[in-house]
């Protein structure tokens, strides 16, 4: 009676039909008893050799047959179906695109298995060629976790990921403010439109476009309270779940009273719009809505925003909404407010993050030091004449 083959097993022969030498295993078998071979082709006998050596020793660490023929872009598109089990739509979104265009497109026939540090180090400079520094390390990291992803469920043995360094991308569009003359050109220019309270609220309190786009009535306070002044909670976002960017994010902002002005204007556009709208108003309580109540977007808001600017005889293309909260940091800071106080009205978790993001916005302080001794000691010209 025939000797079962045991898994890794492994033989060599000459395939006249292919004429080349043949190496093959046993990696298992099937429900119904049939073997798993593996089979590799060499065109001497030593390369068919080195060939089983290697089979055998991928078996002996219990690699799975399964895994030699997996793609990067098979690991990458499990990746995006499965790794992303908290995030939103949108941020789903983006990363397919930027896995479609950039990973896949790129890498994705190469089997896992033969992917080299060269191979990665090569894709990421010819990238970098394209990409802004900040594109290049989200595209990176989305090679670097689906290979994590395929390396925990023993599809490759290891992350060469892990062994490139990330290269520098293109300049990225540089983060600027609005003078104020040309805020208060804007704020203008925004009078009589939708955004009106919009653009006035982003300029004077400092909110990000997706807090705002989610902000609701029951969170404005239009009144003053004995001393307190009239407040929003910034408290919702557009992200998943409804959550802030982070927690220190959630925070309730005095108004100026300009703000309250906008507010109230805005209110009662929207109850004209309402009753216009009858039946096909969709009540949301959003403070910024569309026509019919609907949760604006962010494309909804960039088109409208471009036509105010337009109307303040500034180039459309140079500004976006979130250049208003950029705005709001370098008008404070010009006014002479530290940088502490500006971070805790930003939501951010310290000044750290403050002076990374709007480091362009702020201004100078190390001068401050030398201005307060010339004050005390007076300065070198007049000690010189003393």
């Amino acid at each position: 009676m025939a000797t079962r083959r045991s898994r890794g097993d492994g033989g060599l022969y000459w395939d006249e039909a292919r004429q080349r030498w043949t190496a093959e295993a046993t990696v298992g078998y099937r429900p119904d008893g049939k073997r798993i071979v593996r089979k590799a082709r060499g065109l001497t006998k030593t390369e068919a050799k080195n060939k089983l050596r290697e089979m055998l020793r991928e078996i002996e660490d219990g690699a799975p047959a399964e895994a030699r023929n997996v793609t990067v872009a098979d690991a990458v598109t499990e990746w995006l179906e499965y790794g992303l089990p908290r995030r939103s739509q949108a941020t789903r979104d983006k990363l397919s695109t930027l896995a479609n265009k950039h990973v896949i497109g790129r890498l994705g026939a190469r089997k896992l298995r033969d992917l080299s540090a060269d191979d990665v180090d090569k894709w990421l400079a010819e990238r970098a060629k394209v990409l802004s520094t900040r594109t290049l390390r989200e595209v990176r990291s989305i090679l670097l976790r689906a290979i994590n992803r395929a390396q925990a469920r023993e599809k490759v043995k290891r992350n060469v990921v892990l062994l490139c360094e990330l290269p520098e991308g293109r300049a990225g569009r540089p983060s600027k403010s609005l003078t104020f003359e040309q805020a208060e050109t804007v704020l203008a220019a925004a009078e009589h439109t939708q955004l009106r309270a919009y653009v006035v609220l982003s300029l004077l309190v400092g909110a990000r476009t997706e807090e705002l786009r989610a902000l609701t009535w029951s969170h404005v306070v239009l009144e003053a309270v004995g001393e307190a002044l009239p407040y929003v909670m910034v408290w919702r976002s557009v992200r998943e779940h409804g959550d802030t960017k982070t927690r220190k994010s959630r925070r309730s902002l005095a108004l100026p009273q300009r703000c309250v002005e906008a507010l109230r204007i805005q209110r009662a556009k929207q109850d004209f719009a309402r009753r216009v709208a009858g039946d096909r108003w969709r009540e949301t309580d959003l403070v910024f809505a569309s026509d019919v109540g609907t949760q604006l977007d962010a494309a909804n808001v960039r088109r409208a925003f471009r036509k105010v600017v337009q109307r303040a005889g500034l180039d459309p293309k140079d500004w976006t909404p979130r250049e208003l909260r950029h705005s709001f940091v370098s008008l404070l800071s010009d006014r002479g407010m530290p940088i502490e106080q500006i971070s805790r009205l930003m939501g951010h978790n310290g000044t750290a993050v403050t002076e990374l993001v709007y480091r362009h916005q702020l201004r100078p302080v190390v001068e401050h030091g030398a201005e307060a001794m010339d004050e005390i000691f007076g300065g070198g010209e007049e000690n010189g004449a003393a």
